[in-house]
Formats: C-alpha cells, sequence, structure tokens
C-alpha cells in the first residue's frame, strides 16, 4: 500500500489554465501548490497549446506527480470553444502521457458533489469549501486555480477507483494491440 502519493488537477482552458497539486500522506491532505498559467498573452491557438504543454511538463518535473486528474469537457453550444477546449485537454493529457504518468477525468458535475456535497454548487462554493479544508486565507483572483485544486481534491477523495478509467500509454498498448503497426 503507497503511503504517500501527489495529485496534480487540471481544469483545462485555452485562455486560462488551471492547476492544483497536493500531497496525500493518510490521513492528512496537503496543499503544495495552485494557481493558473495565463494563456490569453499568447496570440494564436498553437502557440497556446505549447504553452500548455511545456507548462504541464514543468509541473510534472518540479512536483513528480504519481497521477494526473483532469476535468473533462463538458458539453456547450459553442462548437469552435468546444473544440479548443478539447485541444487543450489533449495537450495536458499528452504531457502527462509522455512521462507515463497515469491520468483520470472528472465530470464537472462529480468534482462539485465531491467537494461540496452538491454536483450544482457555483464556483464560489467550490473554493470556500477548499478554503476551509486547507485554510487558505485568501480566495484567488482566477477561481480555475480552486476549479484543478477540487479536481485533484475530487481524484482523491474518489480513492482511485475508477481504474476502468485510467489512461496510460501501457493500457492502450494492452487495450489496442491490432491498432498498433510494426
Amino acid at each position: 500500500m503507497v503511503k504517500e502519493r501527489i495529485i496534480l488537477g487540471l481544469d483545462p482552458g485555452t485562455n486560462v489554465m488551471g492547476y492544483g497539486v497536493i500531497l496525500i500522506r493518510k490521513p492528512r491532505i496537503d496543499l503544495l501548490q495552485f494557481g493558473v498559467i495565463q494563456l490569453n498573452k499568447y496570440e494564436s491557438h498553437e502557440l497556446r497549446l505549447k504553452k500548455i504543454f511545456e507548462r504541464v511538463l514543468s509541473l510534472i518535473d518540479d512536483f513528480h506527480p504519481d497521477e494526473v486528474a483532469l476535468e473533462a469537457p463538458f458539453f456547450g453550444k459553442n462548437v469552435q470553444s468546444m473544440l479548443k477546449l478539447g485541444r487543450a485537454q489533449g495537450v495536458a493529457m499528452s504531457a502527462a502521457l509522455s512521462r507515463e504518468i497515469p491520468i483520470v477525468e472528472y465530470a464537472p458535475k462529480r468534482i462539485k458533489q465531491s467537494v461540496t456535497g452538491n454536483g450544482n454548487a457555483s464556483k464560489e462554493q467550490v473554493a470556500k469549501m477548499l478554503m476551509t479544508l486547507f485554510t487558505i486565507k485568501e480566495l484567488p483572483k482566477l477561481l480555475d486555480a480552486t476549479d484543478a485544486l477540487a479536481v485533484a481534491v475530487c481524484h482523491h477523495f474518489q480513492n482511485g477507483n475508477l481504474n476502468l478509467k485510467r489512461k496510460s500509454w501501457e493500457g492502450f498498448v494492452r487495450e489496442n494491440p491490432t491498432r498498433l503497426k510494426s
């Protein structure tokens, strides 16, 4: 049984991407770092994707997480926004997979339910619950940071029991032997 583990939570976005890193030492949950990656200063979508990849790799190299948890995209009406968000999520996933770190996705409602007990909680309610859990003194300006922290906490509260949703290169190869070319 693993005594300690580090979880990196990500809230993918193309303008602002949130991240949160927690250390699990049962029964404690310690906040290592949380914040945002500002992407709106980069003009092209391609450059933003490159920065997402680089910054996620940097977080991975700095904290050496055992697992990465991401917020799954929600379905919106704007197809272009959904496409861009999906690309951002894919790039973040690729960064984790390039370091052989398992990834898990959670629906926004599941994250809110896990942290607050209410799947329809507001971003502010989620942030305030996390402020209490980690004794954070000040609400961050951009709630993408607490959203990402909530993803990491949700993954911990789920006890990693979503083995079927874990993704890794090894798992992909095992599940898709005929899709790989020699």
